[in-house]
């Protein structure tokens, strides 16, 4: 009996081995096109590699740094589907660049006030007032440039007593001013006691570090409201010595960096996001010259042109028969077109009652205009 269930299972087994099996054509995963519009939000730094610096500061230090960091973002967030020719226009936050001093070498914006300079400018003391050092500046340097930075080493005399300090000044608007400078303290405080200087692997920290140093100095503090703007001083080693300014806002809480957004533009090709130029546009508004060339043409038909000639405006015009209206209008007004451009026409689009302003655009292919 058992011999019986085994030939009858193989043959089973024979007969469906024989059986043509209906062929399933693979399917290939649905793709498109598209043109994509986003501002990067604090959780897209952090699809990059936990190692690159966005992903923490949540910005970027150039627009080179975004053109080769974001198309990491957009293969990350974006559907790999996406055919070939998609396009991004991608809103980002550019970080704050240090404030462009005149010269930040440190040895060339240090000065050490002599015995001379104390006479010269009245000085008999040997000391001067937080007022007559600013005389002493316009003294020193006679001819300053904007954003200018003096350190100078001085003898303060404050409240009775002559201090020996070291203090950053900062021309700005047409005059000097005393700006905030990192302490010794305070670098020891950020981890930097050794040298009393940050670097390139610092800059990320750096509003965080200020910001503490801010708050907790009581003669800021407790004047501090909100929009005050705050210039700082700080050592910087980049194969030199230099010092260098950031300047920082108030909130009403803390003490952050002035940020700015910038738009970059990205194409998908060959599979891959890279950043490119964008796309440059020229935008054109019809003028009366341009409907009277339209209703005296052959573009559209009869009752279409009539009707623009009485009321200057388009009303239930064929798709097709506005695309030729404006490809003669381009014609006219652009005779060396720019292939790959975008040219924008701007018309009055008559639409339950009222003008509509509508934009449709073409592209020259360098042979014949065609709408997008």
């Amino acid at each position: 009996m058992k011999k019986i269930y085994y030939l009858l299972v193989l043959a089973v087994m024979t007969f469906t081995a024989c059986q043509k099996q209906p062929y399933i054509t693979p399917t290939s995963p649905l793709t498109k096109a598209a043109d994509l519009t986003l501002t990067l939000a604090p959780a897209d730094y952090q699809l990059l590699p936990k190692s690159s610096y966005p992903y923490t500061s949540l910005d970027f230090n150039s627009t080179t740094d975004a053109d080769n960091f974001i198309p990491m973002i957009l293969a990350a967030k974006e559907s790999s589907f996406l055919n070939d020719g998609s396009t991004a226009t991608v809103t980002y936050t550019l970080a704050p660049a240090n404030l462009k001093v005149a010269d930040s070498l440190y040895a060339d914006v240090f000065y050490t006030v002599t015995s001379a300079d104390y006479k010269a400018t009245g000085s008999y003391y040997g000391d001067y007032s937080p007022s007559e050092v600013l005389s002493f500046l316009a003294y020193k340097y006679p001819s300053p440039v904007a954003n200018q930075l003096a350190v100078i080493s001085y003898t303060l005399y404050s409240g009775g007593a002559d201090q020996s300090v070291v203090n950053s000044f900062l021309y700005l608007g047409g005059s000097w001013i005393k700006i905030y400078q990192v302490t010794s303290a305070e670098y020891t405080e950020a981890g930097e006691g050794k040298y009393d200087q940050f670097t390139a692997a610092d800059l990320s920290k750096l509003p965080n570090e200020f910001n503490f140093f801010l708050k907790n100095d009581f003669s800021i503090a407790d004047t501090a409201k909100a929009g005050d703007v705050e210039y700082v001083s700080y050592g910087y080693y980049a194969s030199g010595d230099y010092q260098k300014v950031l300047a920082l806002t108030y909130d009403g809480s803390n003490w952050g960096s002035v940020s700015t957004q910038a738009t970059g533009s990205f194409l998908k090709k060959n599979g891959a996001w890279s950043a490119v130029l964008p796309v440059p546009t020229i935008t054109h508004a019809l003028t009366s010259a341009d409907i009277t060339l339209i209703v005296n043409s052959t573009a559209g038909t009869s009752a279409e042109r009539t009707n623009l000639g009485k009321y200057g405006d388009f009303s239930n015009w064929a798709a097709s028969d506005l695309d030729a209206a404006f490809i003669l209008v381009l014609t006219a007004d652009y005779p060396t077109p720019v292939v790959g451009d975008n040219y924008n026409v701007v018309y009055q689009n008559y639409v339950g009652g009222a003008d509509v302003p509508t934009t449709i655009t073409f592209t020259w292919s360098g042979t014949a205009w065609a709408a997008k």
